[in-house]
């Protein structure tokens, strides 16, 4: 049965541009509203809270919205929801009007890969059907890809941090059928098990995943009450990550297993950390060495003096030679960051403080050590 294919963000009353919180809120308040279960023997409410959950789905999982916002731009959905003229990779259906000037092309998503990448972006769209199809067999869940933030000392020295990361995971309460638990799903109406449908306009139509049954071949006429019937919830999953010493900004880290959940038994996903180290009020890096700005006052750096140094292990003394000169810098052997067996150093550099308000017995003090200075010249 061809549908028309469908403005998402109309869909839940939704700007383009809406935050993933806009668009959670306007989902939850469209499927209170349509719910199967307060809309009892109303056929146009399921189907509309059918409609809103496909377009949940899609709008929130950044991969797929931006997939989809593609398409968009592509005008892939303009009128017809099909494509306006003809495109590459098209083939004549079999004994219909493909044989004649202005007649119809058959394609499916596995078919439209010449068509600028576009098979990539239909497939990727509707994959919750796709991934999900009788016919695919068990599939390998998707990875997930999340940004990190993490301190300086831990990228220098590593450790262990908690982070939560959004995912998909099969519904605990249903199985993953959609079925309210003691009840059975049922063959798909729309699809008739196949879990495919074709929709087009104009001579040209297009294979892609049940919107009935999300691929499966079956739904659930008694919807689990958890995951509204689709079989899969998004949840904030929390893990616990050591992360090695040496990282830095853009390094990454992958956690094998703990991604999307496979579809039809298929193994999850990973998740790949990037991360992000933030900046240190102290400390800046440079490879594996760690640098510094330490205070000292002209006495100091005329007379010399120990002073006592933060690095990454905690204080060291460092020794200041009589007549340092400002900018001088010292280094601290194998204070830097650790990584791959080698461990980078400590550069010191000594900022001289000239007092900006001075007592008399100071002020008297540094006028004799002018005087005194000035007859060595």
């Amino acid at each position: 049965m061809a549908t028309q294919a469908k403005d998402f963000y109309s869909i839940l009353g939704v700007a383009e541009n809406a935050s993933a919180d806009e668009i959670k809120k306007a989902y939850r308040k469209l499927a209170k509203q349509n719910h199967p279960d307060a809309n009892p023997n109303d056929s146009a409410a399921a189907e509309r809270f059918k409609s809103i959950s496909e377009a949940y789905s899609v709008l929130s999982d950044d991969a797929k919205r931006k997939q989809y916002d593609q398409m968009r731009k592509l005008g892939a959905f303009d009128g017809m929801g099909g494509f306006g003229g003809a495109p590459r990779g098209g083939r004549p259906r079999p004994g219909g009007p493909g044989a004649a000037p202005g007649g119809g092309f058959d394609f499916d998503t596995g078919n439209l890969g010449d068509v600028g990448g576009l098979g990539d972006l239909f497939g990727s769209i509707f994959d919750m059907g796709r991934r999900r199809g009788r016919s695919q067999g068990p599939e390998r869940g998707r990875s997930v890809e999340y940004a990190v933030d993490i301190s300086f000392e831990v990228a220098a020295r590593g450790g262990r941090q908690a982070i939560t990361v959004p995912v998909t995971e099969n519904c605990a309460t249903c199985g993953g059928n959609g079925a309210r638990t003691g009840t059975k799903p049922v063959t798909c109406p729309e699809c008739k098990g196949s879990g495919t449908v074709v929709f087009g306009q104009g001579g040209f139509a297009v294979s892609r995943p049940c919107p009935g049954c999300y691929g499966r071949g079956t739904i659930a006429t008694d919807p689990c009450p958890t995951c509204a019937g689709q079989g899969q919830i998004r949840r904030q999953k929390q893990v616990q990550v050591t992360i090695p010493a040496g990282v830095d900004t853009d390094s990454k880290l992958r956690l094998a297993g703990q991604g999307e959940a496979g579809a039809s038994g298929g193994a999850p996903g990973d998740i790949v950390l990037t991360f992000r180290v933030q900046p240190h009020s102290f400390f800046t890096r440079e490879g594996l060495d760690v640098h510094c700005t330490v205070p000292v006052n002209i006495a100091q750096a005329s007379l010399g003096s120990r002073i006592r140094v933060r690095t990454l292990d905690g204080r060291v003394n460092l020794r200041i030679p009589p007549g340092t000169q400002p900018g001088t810098r010292f280094r601290i052997k194998g204070q830097g960051i650790e990584k791959g067996g080698r461990r980078g150093d400590q550069f010191v550099r000594v900022e001289v403080k000239v007092p900006s308000n001075l007592d008399p017995k100071e002020e008297t003090l540094l006028r004799e050590f002018a005087e005194a200075a000035e007859l060595k010249y």
